[in-house]
């Protein structure tokens, strides 16, 4: 065994976010991180294939490719190509995208390369609002299997289905060329290995937790019911999978132009893809009935837990619950929120307006100087805010705001929904309102919190990973505040990466198994946060204002005439 551990041992996580892909080189004896890479994506920086007032957030695949090739050849030179012996790679979910009978993305392809419904449509992406009540209606009236009954009971429009009738319905030619769909983490660990796509291995995760695939009712839903959702998607269902893999199983090998274009060599295994929250929250070192929060600009909140203490008991209005989603042999449970950091960022931008309009128009300062100042403002905008909002005294600021500047995604998807500020006064100033949209972003995820444990699913501890959790004390503080719990914070910048290389180091044989890969590469907690009382009694007074004016902006806007927590509760009757 000393012997083993002696011999040197790479690999690489590969995690796509939403705005960059980064990669890290591990040490898989120990967790060391070697070296890491970050690329942001060229053609979305300028957010081209976009229309924000549409919801409509579409991705090409020449950003994840040419992103791919920086990111593993920079880290790549750091040690000898034949001691990277494994890879594998996490993305944003659900976001699909047409191929061709080759696997080849259709944006790839002649005649589709600027067709943004030929791109990956993006987590974020909203536009299958109608397609997503489509499928909860006739889920639960078509008189047959309600396939969504492990996906929450809620179908949303940022998932897999939904998306897909979106883009076959206003999209003729795509949905003429379109052989199969595939998830973004899927299509590029079938890109990496040159695989068959009739024989690929598709990912457990993305499956569960996006498409109704149970293994229940044999894997993904009937082409009857399919057909019954679209006409259109007939026959789409056989060029589709049918079993599903978790991410610790090897998906295949690089190919030989893989392994040329990357550094690396053809013996480097490569594992099945898996979503970005889950790989975190492995790198979280998750363990039954924690949550970790991985929060960047929305969250996703992961929770495992022994699947026979769960049984058959289904939790209503989450993102799904799959067996081997995050720790093989252990159910995965998702929730989380469609804007956390998106909606702090919302406001900043809604600040710097003049930076961008006014600014351009000054006499006084020269192009060079405007570009200057609206490069500090940009970077220290939401530091002085945070530090404004910190020392804004509660009991002086009575404003309260709604999260759903993105809609909700749990407890109870209904994307439809819309933010909302109120009690503003002639008096009221930029922090105080910076205040209470943090208040607002940990509001929602106590009301998850309280989902799980209303529903029988204790959480034990908290974990935070992501952008915001390291960068914010502020937030982390008002959350751990509003949760009455205390909060640690994982070491790792790069933790969905550090995840993806554990189950790149269990595909490879260096570790029998996800929990042994865990502890030996590790790299525990940064700090934590404790609930400060004095604010604790408070918080909770403006949570139960928050949930009063939630339940009146959701009964009474277009987008709540019919609430999604009405329509959960239908479905598990």
């Amino acid at each position: 065994m000393e012997q083993q551990s002696a011999t040197p041992a790479f690999v690489i996580g590969v995690d796509y976010g939403t705005d960059s892909v980064r990669a890290v080189l591990i040490d898989a004896h120990n967790g060391a991180e070697i070296a890491q890479a970050v690329h942001n994506y060229a053609r979305w920086k300028t957010l081209q294939f976009c229309n924000a007032a549409r919801n409509q957030f579409r991705q090409h695949p020449l950003d994840y490719i040419e992103g791919l090739e920086a990111v593993v050849r920079q880290v790549a030179q750091q040690v000898p190509a034949t001691q990277i012996l494994g890879l594998a790679v996490d993305t944003t979910g659900s976001t699909p995208g047409a191929v061709n009978e080759q696997g080849v993305a259709l944006a790839l392809t002649p005649g589709f390369e600027n067709n943004p419904n030929a791109m990956f449509v993006l987590w974020k992406d909203h536009t299958a609002l109608d397609e997503a009540a489509e499928i909860n209606h006739k889920a639960r009236t078509w008189g047959g299997e309600d396939y969504t009954k492990f996906e929450g009971g809620i179908y949303s429009s940022e998932w897999f289905w939904a998306k897909i009738m979106h883009v076959v319905r206003e999209d003729e030619a795509v949905a003429q060329a379109a052989h199969s769909w595939m998830e973004h983490c899927d299509w590029l660990t079938l890109m990496l290995t040159g695989g068959d796509l009739a024989s690929f291995k598709r990912s457990r995760c993305a499956a569960g937790h996006k498409a109704m695939w149970h293994e229940s009712w044999g894997g993904l839903p009937s082409e009857e019911f399919l057909t019954h959702l679209e006409p259109r998607l007939a026959g789409l269902r056989e060029n589709l999978f049918q079993q599903t893999y978790t991410a610790d199983e090897v998906a295949g090998r690089l190919s030989e132009e893989w392994a040329q274009r990357l550094g690396l060599t053809t013996d480097t295994v490569v594992a099945v893809g898996s979503f970005d929250a889950h790989a975190g929250a492995v790198a979280g070192e998750i363990e039954a009935y924690s949550m970790v929060k991985v929060m960047g600009t929305s969250t996703c909140d992961i929770v495992v837990a022994p699947t026979n203490e769960v049984g058959s008991h289904l939790v209503a209005g989450i993102c799904g619950q799959v067996d081997g989603s995050v720790i093989p042999g252990m159910l995965g449970l998702e929730a989380g929120q469609s804007a956390f950091g998106d909606l702090l960022a919302w406001f900043r931008q809604m600040l710097e307006w003049p930076l961008h309009n006014v600014l351009p128009n000054s006499k006084v300062l020269t192009p060079e100087l405007q570009a200057a100042l609206r490069e500090e403002m940009s970077n220290t905008l939401l530091v002085q805010l945070s530090e404004a909002a910190a020392a804004v005294d509660p009991a002086e600021s009575s404003v309260l705001a709604l999260d759903w500047v993105n809609g909700r995604r749990t407890p109870d998807a209904n994307q439809a929904l819309k933010g909302a500020i109120m009690n503003l006064t002639m008096g009221t100033s930029a922090p105080q309102v910076f205040r209470a949209l943090v208040e607002a972003i940990c509001y929602g995820s106590k009301q998850i919190v309280e989902r799980f444990e209303q529903e029988g699913i204790p959480i034990k501890q908290v974990i935070g990973i992501g952008g915001v959790a390291k960068k914010s004390q502020f937030v982390m503080q008002t959350l751990a505040d509003v949760l009455n719990r205390p909060i640690k914070i994982a070491t790792s910048e790069q933790a969905p990466a550090l995840g993806s290389a554990m189950y790149a180091a269990v595909a490879a044989g260096i570790h029998p198994d996800v929990l042994t890969a865990q502890k030996a590469m590790g790299s525990g907690f940064a700090e934590s946060y404790t609930p400060n009382p004095a604010r604790v009694a408070d918080y909770q007074a403006r949570y139960e204002q928050y949930q009063a004016f939630g339940q009146f902006v959701e009964t009474t806007t277009l987008g709540g005439e019919k609430s999604a927590k009405e329509n959960s509760e239908t479905a598990h009757a």
